[in-house]
């Protein structure tokens, strides 16, 4: 992988563009609870009560009552390559000047005009986030951590895959590389009654 900071955003109107970041991403490192989330490419949907929630489910039909769950369900669509999946769980927030926007089969479709910059993104993105041996049916889980608001970050050491964290899987994928030089979150945001992932700081030496 590339050796500078990118940053995913924008769903709808810039559709998973990769902007290249002129800075550094912050470092919130809030620790979380035992509590997760989790997504697959099974065909099962469920959530588990509180006291040990979890979602497991195809990310079309991802489960966005939880912050955890949104970004477990995308993490998963980007490892098995279904960037119509993960577009449909990105969302652009309100900015104050226009409304909130969410992925839909307009902007997320065969049809779409962005979805061949979908497309490539999800490749390249699926090509750092896949542990070794790539998975059938990856198992995301994503640890629970404290939300600001309608917002939640979840740093890369939050995110595992088939028990491996995300952080350090990029990690494996990237040359020259060291752990205190990656710096990776994923932030989630509520829209409406459900969470989105709305913005990826991926920041590599």
């Amino acid at each position: 992988m590339d050796q500078r900071a990118r940053r995913i955003s924008s769903i709808t109107g810039a559709a998973l563009a990769a902007v290249v970041a002129l800075g550094g991403c912050s470092s919130d490192s809030d620790s979380g609870s035992d509590k997760k989330s989790s997504a697959s490419g099974s065909p099962a949907a469920e959530k588990k009560p509180d006291s040990d929630a979890s979602a497991s489910s195809p990310a079309s039909a991802a489960d966005q009552s939880t912050a955890e769950g949104a970004v477990a369900a995308w993490v998963a669509a980007v490892i098995k390559q279904q960037p119509k999946e993960a577009c449909l769980v990105m969302a652009e927030p309100a900015d104050g000047s226009t409304p909130a926007k969410v992925g839909s089969e307009e902007t997320c479709g065969d049809g779409a005009p962005d979805r061949k910059q979908i497309d490539a993104t999800v490749e390249q993105l699926g090509e750092s986030f896949t542990p070794e041996p790539p998975p059938a049916d990856p198992k995301v889980e994503v640890a629970e951590v404290p939300a600001t608001g309608d917002t939640v970050e979840f740093p890369a050491d939050k995110i595992s895959v088939d028990g491996q964290t995300l952080d350090k899987i990029v990690l494996s994928h990237s040359t020259g590389v060291t752990a205190d030089q990656l710096n990776i979150k994923i932030q989630s945001s509520k829209i409406e009654d459900s969470w989105y992932v709305t913005n990826l700081d991926l920041d590599i030496g």
